[in-house]
Formats: C-alpha cells, structure tokens, sequence
C-alpha cells in the first residue's frame, strides 16, 4: 500500500538505525508519536521523502522522539551526519511511477577485494521479492544480503514511459546489473542481459567536448555499440568486436581530448595512454617489451574470464611517431618496423583478445603503416576535423561556462556572433580566445604606472569587445596568411575600367561555381599578365572578399633556400590544409619562380611542375571545396611546361591603353580598401572610394602625360609608382602636383 497520510512536511534530527538487522531493510524509523503525525496509524508504512531521496518509512519506539533513524548508506548518500536536521514530508499515492526497467551497480557494502561471483537471474528474484515498493532515484544504494554477502546496489538508471527522476520497483520492471567501479564483483549475467559499459550520468559538454556530436556517433556506433549487447548476440552474428580505432585530423581539434575523456564515461578499466615516443628505447628488443606490457593486464584477465572480461583501452598519442611506413626509416637499427609488428602481433595475431580497444591519433595519417590502419586492426577511421558554426557555439559555451556561472560575462557578449567571425578556428584556438579576451578584461582594471595599486576584483567582467581585440590577437593556423595579403593589397584594388571590371566578374564567377556547384567543387584559374598589371592584387582581392574560412597565399619567397623535395612538400602541405576547410582559395603567386624556371638553358625544376600538376587535380574530400587562384608572367613558358592546360580557365590583366590612363589621372577611378582581417568574417570590410585625381600644371600637360604613358605600355602598379616619383610640391604649401618634365626624367630613368 501507497502511504495515504497528509503532504504536510516537518523537520526531524538524523539518527542511527534501530539495529543492525533492520538497517538491511532499507527502510527509515521514526518515533510513535511522529508516525501518526505521517499517518503511520493507518498503514504499515508511507513514503517519506527526504533529501530529494524516497525511502519507506516503519515505527520504531527505540527512535526518539522527533528523530528519523538511517542506517549508515542513507546518511552517506543524503550527505549527513548524526544529529544533522532533515525536511520530511510524506510522498501521496500514486505520485511516483511504476519502473519500466532498472540498472543497478553492484558492490560490497564495505572494502573488500576478494572476488565473489554472482548469478545476475538470482539476485534479481531477491531484488524482486525484497524491494518491491521500494522508490528508486539515480545514486540511491539499498542494501542486500546475498546469502550470507552483504552487497550494495547503487541506482545507474531508471526507466519510465516518461522522463522522470525517481520511479517505484515493481515485479514486471526489468533488472540489469553491472559492477561498480574498481569492484571485486562480478555478475554472471544471463544470456539475454545486456551489458552497462557506460556511466549513466555522464555529459560530453560536462565533459568539456564541444562540436563533436557526429565524431562521437561515429565512434559509439563503429566501436561501442557492439559491446552493449551480450556476447552470445554477437557470437550469433558471426562478428568480433572493434579492436582498433584511428583518430586524425588538425592540430587542436580535440583528438587527445577525445581519447583522454572516453575513459571518463566508461565503467571499467582506466584506459591506458601512452605518448608514441615514450615506447621506443635505446636497448634492443626493450621497445617491444614496452608494447608487449601494454596489453599484459588484458592478456590475463581474458584467459581468466573470457568474453566476461572487461574492456581495456589502450591510447596511442602521436601514433605516427612509432608506426611509421614499414621500410621508410633508413637508421640501421629497425626499432620502427619491430614496434610495428609486435603492435600487429598483439591487435590482430594468432592469440588476438577480444577484449581490446586501441585508440591511435595522429595528424599525419599519410605517415602510419598502412597494415595498421587495415580492418582487424586500426580499422574505424574517424576525422576530427575543424567545427562548424554549431559546434564552435558549444565550445564556446563550454570555456565561458564559469564566467557566466559567476556573473562575469556580461550581457553583451554575443556567443553566436563570436561563433559566426571564428571560422577556421579549432577547438584549441577557441579556449585561446576566451583566455585572451579574458586578458583584455583583467587588463582594464591594472594601471601599469602604479603596478602595486589595489585592483578592483569586483569590476572585473568580460564584454563583447574584448572577444572583439581576442579576434585581433588570436588567429587560426588555418586560416588566412595576413602579411601576404595585406602585402598584396597595399594601398587598395583600383578598378581602372571596363576591362579589369570584366576580370572581376569573371573572377567572382568562378568563385561562386565552386562555391555552390554540386558538380565542380575544385576550380583552377590561371591569371596572367605583363608584370605589374595586378594578377596579384586581383586574386587577392577575389580571396579576401570571398568570405571563405581558409584563405591561403603560397609565395616563392617562403620556399627560398628550400630543396626541390622541400619545396614539393610545402605545396603538398598548402593543399593538404585546403583541403581540411569547407571552402578554401589557394593562391599560387608567381609560378615561374615556384619552379625556379630561368630563361638561359632554358632551366626549371621538373619536380615542382609534376607537383604542381599533380595538385592542381587532386579533388578534395567529400563536403570540401576549392578555389585555385596561380599567377603568372609568362603564360608562354607555362604553355610550353604543360602547366596551362592543367587550368580550367585562363583570365589576362593587360597593360592600360589610353581610356584608362586618362581616367585614372583624372581621378574617375574607385579605389576600394579591403581588409585581410574580415576574410572568412560575414560583415567583411570593404571601403570604396574614388580615386583623387593627379594634379598637372594644366590641361594641355595632363593631355600630354596621358599620350606619353600610352607609349609606354604600363601596367597598373608600374604606372602609380611613376606617378609618385613624378610629384613634386607645389609653391607656398600648395599641395603637390606632378610636372611634365619631372615626369619626363623619371620615365627615362625607369624604362
């Protein structure tokens, strides 16, 4: 029967339980004269909630008056001592639910190591006829003696129809059982009884993971999903468990964090995590003795219990850097290739476990054996690649959880607009925003002229504008090359007329096949141009409005000094990190000089071009996008070496004819200022302006200037450095113009 009695709460003092015997009941005691008060005349027993925990309450007339007995497991999970006050209140019928299915952890009542074995059908039929009415909530423990053994049954999880926080034990709920952590108990479980490998109560943001939620998918579904259900399922389907998985991608994306949280949310075994270097040593056959360790504990465990044994996780950080390519290393000792073949020996070999979980990770998979990364072994390949915008959010919500929690956030800070303007940004380079924006907050309150003056801690709050300077200061490693851009832009993109107009839009279409197509996700366009005509400026300009999260310049002068095998693996890298962003422009300045090509001879390095043509094919990954801009000055030479027709399109900037010079002396020219700084943002900078016009000492001089650099066959860039050598200033500060002669000199001096 369900306690009848009135709601009414009151406050008792906690005491110790009646006696030994009927602490193992599980119920609480209260005093005669209490019990009426909870309508224990009534009935035999109500539900009493105290703590947020129902128990069953009984009379007792050894409880004193106003006291509510506890046996020692109830003041430990209500977190409370002898004497301590408790609020109790009578819990109506038919308030709680009837459990639908119920898991429980088991473990001694008190320390003890020796192992015990026990029959999960059995201990179900006394859980059954034991606790029945009894209210389960997660963490609550009940006492049970197991035929002689007192246990302790800890709540994991419980089911309902609905979601709800605490539900009754009735004779059709179902039981599962799994042992507690670091227990010396173990339950035999039926044939149709599933296995509890993870904690109940475990949360990937508690966790401190953002942005993962497919990775994590992936991972259950491929390494872990297997191993819920009970071994006798799995031998029916004639499959083995995962033994290997292989974690890749970016630096700071979250991989070792991955592997060093999954440990958290397992019951069992502390996974194992070793750095890769640390198994190699100078003593032979010492390295794999280190991997023959690794697997020692589940080497035993498995002979001893079989399939019942539990999981043990072994964790490889930069796995790369002891399995690398089996014949690669050329040091005359071979410790790589025995590391690797005592690795494969113990993952998939003769005497292979079942009861294994090897969790690599590396951001150079291209480097790993590849009969390590072969099913049976390392077989789940799992990308953790850059977050999107969602997962940006969560991350970002994960590192400003405790300022928000203690009111140091202030409201303006925007998080989804700081998830919007991080593109390209990893995981890492997000802690490291909120840590410098942090910076910018702590700063405002220290005056550096008195270092030693108090500091104010109660001011110190973040704002929006410190996420604001934090962008400024903390820039993804994939992002954009700054320097080469802002280089590339200096003094901002003129649009000189009808037909550099043509090229942008030429250009911008481009950008928006690859962008949207669903066919053409790689573009390669080749710009060419006499020297100094703006190729540059204008693949510049394409890539810094484009808004593309990875925006990238490879120039010659980063390879100066290089080797040709040097040079052709800085492409390969360049291309491989286009590759890892959504949507990416590359841009290849210069490609004659990339190719050390010299006209007497004629002489070039035959290595780049292959390289090049190579990579200029290579379509990338499914869901990725990229736009190849190249530049050249000698379109000729590049027809000749094949390089052109690797291109999907040609655009060609031309020296000014006469039209243009004219406009761009009589300041009819936009000039438009773009900001490295706003590439791959959403509210990117762009500023444009009319060109000021160059003043001559009248218009009879103006015509003739424009007639003579019409001789001249200018590019755009050549033609604006003349213009500013040619200026001079004018008489009594009156502003500076430009004489013909002047110009006339500096003409012969620069042709």
């Amino acid at each position: 029967m369900w306690g009848v009695g009135k709601a009414s709460g009151v406050r008792m003092n906690v005491a110790s339980c009646p006696s030994q015997d009927l602490a193992k009941t599980n119920r609480v005691f209260v005093n005669i004269g209490d019990g009426e008060g909870l309508g224990l005349g009534k009935v035999a027993e109500v539900h009493v909630d105290l703590g947020g925990y129902v128990y069953l309450a009984k009379v007792d007339s050894r409880v004193g008056a106003h006291c509510v007995g506890l046996n020692a497991v109830q003041r430990r999970e209500l977190r409370v001592a002898l004497g301590d006050e408790l609020p109790v209140s009578v819990v109506r019928s038919g308030s709680v639910r009837p459990a639908s299915a119920v898991t429980m952890e088991v473990d001694y009542t008190t320390k003890r190591t020796d192992p015990i074995e026990i029959d999960a059908m059995q201990l179900t039929e006394l859980v059954k006829s034991r606790l029945a009415n009894f209210v389960a909530s997660p963490g609550q423990g009940f006492v049970l003696d197991f035929f002689g053994t007192n246990l302790l049954l800890k709540i994991a999880s419980v089911m309902t129809e609905e979601v709800v926080k605490r539900a009754s034990l009735q004779e059709s709920t179902e039981f599962s059982f799994m042992k507690a952590p670091s227990s010396a108990v173990r339950v035999k479980g039926s044939q149709t009884q599933k296995r509890e490998i993870f904690k109940a109560d475990f949360s990937f943001e508690r966790m401190g993971i953002g942005g993962l939620d497919k990775e994590f998918s992936d991972i259950f579904r491929r390494a872990f999903a297997s191993r819920v259900f009970p071994a006798d399922t799995i031998k029916k389907l004639g499959i083995s468990h995962v033994k290997g998985m292989l974690l890749f991608g970016p630096p700071g994306t979250g991989k070792t964090l991955i592997a060093r949280q999954i440990g958290k949310m397992l019951n069992g075994k502390e996974p194992k995590v070793v750095n890769g270097p640390e198994i190699l040593n100078k003593y032979v056959g010492q390295s794999e003795e280190n991997v023959r360790n690794l697997f020692k504990d589940a080497e035993d465990e498995y002979t001893q219990r079989g399939e019942e044994s539990e999981l043990h996780i072994i964790i490889f950080d930069e796995i790369d850097a002891i399995c690398k390519q089996r014949g690669s290393t050329r040091d005359g000792t071979g410790v790589h290739d025995t590391v690797v073949n005592q690795l494969l020996s113990k993952i998939d070999g003769v005497n292979a476990l079942n009861n294994i979980l090897v969790i690599g990770m590396t951001n150079r998979k291209d480097m790993i054996d590849e009969a390590l990364v072969r099913p049976g072994r390392l077989e789940v390949h799992v990308e953790i690649s850059l977050p999107d915008e969602h997962g940006r959010q969560q991350i970002l919500r994960i590192h400003t959880a405790s300022m928000r929690d203690n009111s140091l956030l202030e409201r303006d800070v925007n998080l989804d607009e700081i998830a919007g303007r991080t593109k390209n940004y990893s995981g890492a380079e997000i802690e490291g925003l909120c840590k410098s924006a942090a910076a910018f907050a702590l700063n405002r309150q220290i005056d550096f002229r008195d270092i030693h003056k108090a500091v104010d801690v109660k001011q110190v709050t973040v704002r929006q504008d410190d996420f604001r300077n934090a962008l400024t200061e903390v820039t993804p490693a994939f992002g954009i090359g700054r320097d080469d851009f802002e280089n590339a832009l200096l003094g901002g993109f003129i649009h000189h007329g009808a037909r550099m107009q043509d090229i942008v839009e030429a250009g911008r279409g481009f950008r928006q096949e690859v962008q949207y197509s669903q066919r053409n996700p790689l573009m390669s366009v080749l710009i060419e141009g006499k020297s100094g005509t703006g190729k540059t400026a204008l693949a510049a300009k394409l890539a810094v409005e484009s808004g593309f999260p990875f925006v990238r310049m490879v120039t010659p002068s980063q390879f100066v000094g290089y080797s040709e095998e040097a040079k052709c693996a800085g492409l390969a890298k360049a291309f491989d990190d286009a590759h890892k962003s959504p949507n990416s422009i590359l841009i290849l300045d210069d490609l004659e000089r990339m190719i050390n090509y010299a006209p007497i001879g004629p002489r070039y390095s035959n290595s780049v071009v292959q390289t090049i043509l190579v990579l200029v094919k290579v379509v990338p990954p499914k869901g990725r996008r990229l736009l190849i801009l190249a530049t050249t000055s000698s379109v000729e030479t590049m027809e000749a070496l094949d390089i052109k027709a690797g291109f999907n399109a040609v655009l060609s900037t031309k020296c000014l004819d006469y039209d243009e010079i004219d406009m761009l002396l009589n300041g009819q020219c936009e000039i438009e200022t773009l900001s490295p700084l706003s590439a791959g943002n959403s509210d990117a900078s762009l500023v444009s302006n009319v060109m000021s016009a160059f003043q001559f000492e009248g218009p009879a001089e103006r015509k003739q200037a424009v007639d003579i650099l019409k001789s001249m066959n200018f590019g755009i860039k050549k033609l604006l450095m003349v213009l500013e050598m040619a200026k001079m200033d004018g008489p009594q500060g009156g502003g500076q113009y430009i004489q013909l002669m002047r110009l006339k000199d500096v003409l012969r001096n620069v042709s």
